[in-house]
């Protein structure tokens, strides 16, 4: 080998020779994905205490590692601890989560990058000129986004192609790998923007009946609108586009909020998942336009509400000729302001109504909070699911020192809870619904105590608190 170690391999020593040519004997590759067993294992692990032949180490590469037994896995856990001063071990796997911690920590771990698109598009104009392929560039820039850095699959895809016996085009490579043109990615967003449903569905409906993938086209959607983030932040230099292609993304970018074009990326990149699981692969992608389009319509609310509440000023100063003329103008001015707020509120359809007690304002009670709980439950899970799941678990509730207490019966569920996002969610749903700001705060309770079984106003560090935590009742 080479002495200065930036020139390894240097494909030109024995050693290097010999492993280009697949006849080095001291490197030995083994397919876990076939050989799974703990016998397998075994005989591997008899084996490596033979020195090496030729080099000065003995290399085993394992791959698809995470395809091994647990207890094939517990066998090469003691020969991974305590190796041979010869051997070095290459795990590689591509769902590194699948290997037990036990092994991991006895490992060192190197994640290897994607390779870029234009080192990939390199590779396969090479492969085409030695294959005398014909292709043209842009379907070699589309066959290595699709390979998503991944060198073997763009090979693939290119092979794949070239069988067809034709040259390949950018409409070919399009037809073949099932993505849609970029003109429908682009109407779709424009429909998004402009709040046109029946074009957007139309754009989706083009695109799949030309025999676009749903989750393909769903990928291109969220790829485009995350060029769009990326100009909209300075980064527009990260951007692998046309000039042409640039500018329109210019003015996209400028026309949308960063919110807004995050909460699209949600959507579409949600229904790139759903499109598994759905008896209609298009179901998903229309379900996210939907959403996307009405929250576009909701953004537009403020900026309308506005407008009106400018134009309606001057209406009510127009004539004031006298108190009682003018009043009710002022009635009627304050009445719209008060409807458009309220219809800016995200409320829930068939939620229950309010119920509150003689006390107003600050001055909640633990008992009001209790009465309008499925309301507060109802007002959460429209915003988000897995906090109404949290609220449901709750074993107790409390107002103490002006903060709403709850209790949870494991640390689990309370330090799920605690999420910066779960109690936002919960604190504007309560201030939504019962005009209060309270700040909330989690507890553990004893497994034993119930809503239903705690007076809401009892100290529960307290004596009273502490018979309750310990399966006691009250009695009226």
């Amino acid at each position: 080998l080479s002495p200065d170690l930036a020139n390894r391999p240097c494909d030109g020593c024995k050693n290097c020779i010999a492993v280009n040519e697949s006849r080095y004997l001291d490197l030995i590759e083994i397919d876990a994905a076939s050989n799974t067993s703990v016998e397998d294992v075994r005989d591997l692990r008899d084996k490596i205490n033979f020195s090496p032949s030729d080099g000065k180490y003995k290399v085993y590469i394992i791959d698809e590692v995470h395809m091994l037994s647990t207890a094939a896995f517990n066998a090469l856990l003691k020969t991974l601890e305590e190796p041979p001063a010869h051997a070095i071990f290459i795990l590689a796997t591509t769902e590194v989560h699948k290997i037990p911690a036990t092994v991991l920590s006895r490992c060192q771990r190197h994640e290897f990058r994607r390779i870029p698109v234009m080192d990939i598009v390199s590779t396969l104009k090479t492969l085409c000129t030695e294959e005398k392929i014909d292709a043209d560039e842009e379907a070699l820039i589309l066959i290595a986004r699709q390979s998503t850095g991944a060198m073997r699959d763009g090979i693939s895809l290119l092979d794949q192609l070239a069988s067809t016996g034709e040259r390949i085009t950018l409409e070919l490579a399009q037809l073949v790998l099932g993505t849609a043109t970029n003109q429908l990615v682009i109407d779709l967003v424009n429909a998004i923007q402009a709040s046109d449903t029946a074009r957007g569905l139309e754009v989706i409906h083009r695109a799949l009946d030309g025999g676009s993938d749903p989750r393909q086209y769903a990928r291109q959607v969220v790829e485009y609108l995350r060029n769009l983030l990326l100009i909209r932040m300075g980064n527009d230099k990260q951007v692998d586009a046309t000039k042409e292609s640039k500018d329109l993304m210019h003015k996209h970018s400028q026309s949308v909020e960063t919110a807004v074009l995050m909460e699209w990326m949600r959507l579409f990149n949600e229904a790139i998942n759903d499109i598994r699981t759905s008896w209609q692969p298009g179901m998903a992608l229309e379900m996210a336009f939907a959403r996307a389009v009405e929250g576009s319509q909701t953004v537009d609310v403020k900026p309308a509400a506005e407008k009106h509440t400018k134009t309606s000023e001057p209406i009510a100063a127009v004539e004031p000729k006298s108190s009682e003329k003018s009043a009710p103008k002022i009635t009627e001015q304050s009445a719209i302001k008060a409807s458009e707020k309220e219809s800016l509120k995200p409320v829930q359809a068939g939620a229950a109504s309010v119920v509150l007690s003689s006390h107003t304002g600050s001055e909640v009670t633990a008992q009001d909070i209790q009465a309008n709980w499925n309301t507060i439950r109802a007002e959460v899970k429209g915003q988000r699911s897995q906090t109404e799941a949290l609220l449901n678990s709750h074993k107790s509730l409390q107002i103490k020192d002006g903060a709403l207490v709850i209790g949870f019966a494991s640390e689990v569920l309370k330090s799920k809870m605690e999420s910066a996002e779960n109690l936002e969610v919960t604190r504007r749903a309560i201030h939504h619904l019962l005009k209060v700001d309270l700040p909330i705060v989690c507890i553990v309770v004893s497994g034993k105590t119930s809503s239903s079984s705690v007076d809401l106003d009892v100290d529960a560090d307290g004596i009273v608190g502490t018979a309750l935590n310990l399966g006691g009742k009250l009695r009226q």
